[in-house]
C-alpha cells in the first residue's frame, strides 16, 4: 500500500517522521521525499524514539524503516512501564507461515531475479498445508489457512495485490527479513523436521488455539502492523 505523500519542511520533518513511524512502516517506494527526510534525520529520530523506549530499525538497502520495542535484555524497569505495545506470541500456524515465507524469500533472493516475490493464494496454501495435521474436511482446512494468510496480511508481511485478469496475488514484504534473521533460518529445516516427526508419531499437534511442542514465535509488539 502506497503511503500518502506528506508535505515536509525543516520545522515539521521530525514530528512528521515520528508520527508516521508510530503508525507503521515507512517504505522508500511509498514516499521518496519522506524517506529522504528520514535518512537525513535518522540520528535525531533515534534519540527521540529512545525516550519512549523504542528503537528505529532502518534498512537503507531494502528501503524500509520501522520502530521496534527494546529487547528485554536492554530494558530498564522504566522502559517496561513505557512500553507502548504489549508483547504477545503469535499463534503457531501464523508463526510457521511467516517462517515458511521467509525461507521462500531467501530462495527467491538466491535466484538473483526480480526483487519482488509474488505468490498466488494456492502457492501459499501449498507451503503450509503439509505441516498441518491431516483433516478429513478439506474445505475447513483451507478456510483455516485463509485465516492465517489474512492475519499475515494484517500484520504487514504480505500485501494483497489487485487482481488483473485472474486471482489476486500476494507480495511477500521484504521487511520480513528483519524479523526472522539468517541464523534462525539456518536452523529452520531442523526445526521443521522435528515438527514433522511429531505429527507422524502423534506426539505433537497444533491448531489455531494451541501452541505446538515446537514453538516458532515472533513477538507481536515488534510487528510493522496493519496498513504497512
Amino acid at each position: 500500500m502506497n503511503q500518502q505523500q506528506i508535505p515536509l519542511d525543516r520545522e515539521t520533518d521530525l514530528s512528521t517522521l515520528a508520527i508516521t513511524l508510530l503508525k507503521g512502516v515507512i517504505y522508500r517506494e511509498g514516499d521518496e521525499r519522506l524517506w529522504a527526510a528520514l535518512l537525513n534525520l535518522q540520528a535525531r529520530v533515534r534519540d527521540y524514539m529512545a525516550v519512549i523506549g523504542l528503537d528505529l530499525v532502518l534498512d537503507e538497502a531494502e528501503g524500509y524503516a520501522f520502530l521496534r520495542s527494546k529487547s528485554e535484555d536492554d530494558e530498564t524497569e522504566a522502559d517496561k512501564l513505557l512500553r507502548l505495545v504489549a508483547r504477545r506470541p503469535l499463534s503457531f500456524p501464523v508463526s510457521l507461515l511467516l517462517a515458511l515465507l521467509r525461507k521462500k524469500l531467501a530462495e527467491f533472493d538466491a535466484g538473483g531475479g526480480d526483487t519482488r516475490l509474488v505468490l498466488s493464494r494456492d502457492e501459499i496454501v501449498d507451503l503450509i498445508r503439509v505441516f498441518l495435521p491431516d483433516s478429513s474436511n478439506e474445505a475447513r482446512l483451507i478456510d483455516q489457512i485463509e485465516t492465517h494468510i489474512n492475519k499475515v496480511v494484517e500484520l504487514g508481511f504480505l500485501r494483497k495485490l489487485k487482481a488483473v485478469g485472474g486471482p489476486a496475488g500476494f507480495e511477500v514484504r521484504r521487511i520480513l527479513k528483519a524479523f526472522i534473521d539468517a541464523q534462525w533460518l539456518a536452523d529452520f529445516d531442523a526445526r521443521l523436521a522435528m515438527y514433522k516427526n511429531q505429527l507422524a508419531t502423534g506426539s505433537g499437534g497444533v491448531d489455531g488455539n494451541r501452541t505446538a511442542a515446537l514453538p516458532i514465535e515472533i513477538r507481536q509488539g515488534e510487528l510493522p502492523g496493519e496498513g504497512s
